[in-house]
């Protein structure tokens, strides 16, 4: 049964909801910064556990130990990546987009925010990030996106990749958590809609994901559905695993925001 709200009660419920937001926002020990500098940084020789060049169309999985880095890259041109997680030793604890956007009152994911679990902990930590220019709405593409953008040809797809490699991981689909697609500029304009704005893009964009608990990650690499090109040809994307580092004292991400510090919290917990 569909309910209509009067506008007095949707105004009542929105400023509830931004008085929550004020309250969540209040508390901000350390100042977020802008975007990481371009080029990304040459990693250390010796601190490459491995580097894996995901084909466009395809799909790769990889198992990340505490504090080691995930550097994901764009060396070959424009591609989005879509991203999934889970808890190494408990693939039930998943990454969580909606919790990571609610705890942080935030769809923009950058420097210094985090990423959450199903569980309230923190999977990874975004230490760096040249383009904060990634969607935590939408999911990635399926055989009914793709046959509607690119109507005469044959293509692969997110859902589709994610399926296949949850299946080589064990997993069934119903583990496959919503993807959080990377280097895709999505944002939500004054009436609600998804706009794509690749003037958020850069040449040779980066992020770097430091793990913050043994996990297996899973990435697609296949057009987001709000990509205009007409041409399915995504780009080859660098993944970077590189050993691990111990966070210090006044780590940026650890410390930033409340929900952070109660999420690490958490983990601390977890692994008492």
């Amino acid at each position: 049964m569909h309910i209509r709200r009067s506008a007095e009660e949707i105004a009542a419920n929105r400023a509830r909801y931004e008085e929550h937001q004020k309250k969540g926002l209040e508390f901000a020990p350390t100042a977020l910064p802008g975007k990481s500098p371009l080029p990304a940084p040459v990693a250390d020789a010796a601190s490459i556990i491995h580097r894996e060049i995901i084909p466009g169309g395809w799909y790769w999985s990889t198992r990340v130990k505490p504090f080691e880095t995930l550097r994901i890259s764009l060396d070959a041109g424009f591609s989005s990546l879509a991203m999934v997680a889970w808890k190494a030793s408990e693939p039930s604890e998943r990454l969580n987009l909606p919790d990571t956007v609610k705890l942080q009152w935030t769809t923009g994911l950058g420097k210094g925010r985090v990423i959450f679990s199903d569980m309230g902990r923190v999977m990874f930590s975004i230490t760096e990030d040249s383009s904060a220019a990634h969607d935590c709405l939408m999911g990635g593409s399926n055989t009914q996106s793709n046959a509607a953008k690119y109507p005469d040809a044959i293509t692969r797809n997110t859902r589709d990749n994610l399926i296949l490699l949850a299946t080589k991981l064990g997993l069934d689909r119903r583990d496959i958590p919503a993807a959080l697609s990377l280097f895709a500029p999505v944002r939500v304009d004054s009436e609600g809609r998804f706009e794509w704005r690749p003037e958020l893009m850069n040449d040779g964009d980066y992020i770097d994901l430091r793990a913050e608990m043994e996990m297996t990650v899973g990435f697609s690499n296949c057009p987001h559905p709000l990509d205009p090109n007409p041409v399915c040809a995504p780009k080859p994307v660098t993944v970077t695993r590189l050993a691990a580092v111990v966070p210090e004292a006044g780590d940026l991400c650890r410390t930033a925001t409340a929900e952070a510090v109660r999420g690490f919290e958490n983990n601390a917990f977890a692994t008492a």
